[in-house]
């Protein structure tokens, strides 16, 4: 039996929102979703989900073909390597705010068309992603660019003190995308859209953290960025994380009610349901995200026949577990098997 997937999966709109540099420079994208072990066939269904480890294998792999670890996204190229010496630069400090300020000076420095500031009032710290020309690159660009600068910033500021860094809210300066959903597992429930500006405040108490890692972890991090930090550091201290734990170390048949897992964490089933859904999920929701990934998991990795995927999952009928399959992720079971075998082949 695979081991449960700890942190999920990732939306194909992040797999298409990588390939947007590829495909204005006229490349083939075909052969590094290849490699990716990602089958170009999901990318016609919205819904589609991928695993954190191929889509870290697509982003090296874009990034080595563009020798632009930017993605294409600003008009002066990051040449692989640049992050590397961003990660250097931070770990020159002794602090967490020395080296967020130099991560952002750095980052000022490498791209043209954002500008990247750390900023401090009171208790409250934000990182702000600005424009240097007024709708550069259009709106859709610019969401990927705020996207990508978030994970590349947030992921190496959580590994450089060892632990997450909360996002106590996150605003864009554009409107909801249609996968507005992944934004609360990845940034925080708190969300506003339409912003004047894209920034995220945390705590500037964080700030006064010392930095924790070396010259030895820096060369295991850089060896399994991005895949390493893309899911590491959600925050596994909110409720449905807590929720998600219990039922991932449970077998999914049967897996505990929502009144037993409310009693074992000490709260009413009335206070979790209120809870949950002040985090923007369910119960139901939480169950069915981590049956999803759980069946994307056993479709691509492994030889068990569909009924028995569907059996192990909690489905007393095999027709149920391929109408829930294809309501999640747009592809029934067996075509999303038949595209991984295709690009194994």
């Amino acid at each position: 039996m695979l081991k449960e997937p700890e942190k999920g999966s990732i939306s194909i709109a992040f797999v298409s929102e990588a390939l947007a540099g590829v495909v204005r420079r006229n490349m083939a994208s075909e052969p590094l979703l290849r490699a990716a072990g990602i089958p170009a066939g999901l990318l016609q269904f919205s819904d589609a989900r991928v695993t954190p480890e191929s889509f870290g294998a697509l982003w090296l792999a874009i990034a080595r073909a563009l020798d632009d670890e930017f993605f294409g996204l600003d008009s002066r190229r990051m040449k692989v390597g640049s992050y590397a010496v961003m990660c250097r630069l931070a770990l020159g400090c002794d602090t967490l705010g020395e080296a967020a300020a130099r991560i952002c000076e750095f980052l000022r420095v490498i791209l043209d068309d954002t500008k990247v500031e750390l900023i401090v009032a009171g208790a409250d710290a934000r990182i702000v992603f600005g424009d240097r020309e007024a709708g550069a690159g259009g709106d859709g660009r610019r969401i990927y660019t705020h996207e990508t600068l978030f994970v590349l910033i947030h992921g190496l500021l959580c590994w450089l003190i060892g632990r997450r860094i909360g996002i106590r809210q996150a605003r864009f300066s554009y409107g909801r995308p249609a996968w507005n959903r992944e934004y609360e597992l990845v940034f925080c429930p708190d969300l506003i859209f339409n912003a004047l500006q894209t920034d995220f405040l945390f705590s500037a108490a964080s700030l006064r953290a010392r930095i924790v890692q070396d010259e030895p972890s820096l060369q295991a991090f850089l060896q399994g960025a991005p895949g390493n930090f893309l899911l590491k550091y959600r925050d596994e201290t909110s409720l449905s994380a807590r929720v998600r734990r219990r039922l991932r170390n449970a077998r999914p048949e049967p897996w505990p009610s929502c009144e037993r897992v409310a009693r074992e964490l000490g709260i009413a089933p009335s206070s979790l349901h209120r809870k949950l859904e002040l985090e923007g999920t369910s119960f139901r929701l939480i169950r069915d995200d981590l049956r999803r990934d759980l069946a994307i998991k056993y479709l691509t990795q492994s030889q068990l026949k569909i009924s028995d995927i569907a059996s192990v999952l909690g489905f007393a009928e095999r027709s149920a577990f391929h109408r829930a399959f294809k309501c999640w992720t747009g592809v029934r079971p067996g075509a999303y098997r038949e595209l991984h075998v295709s690009v194994d082949i």
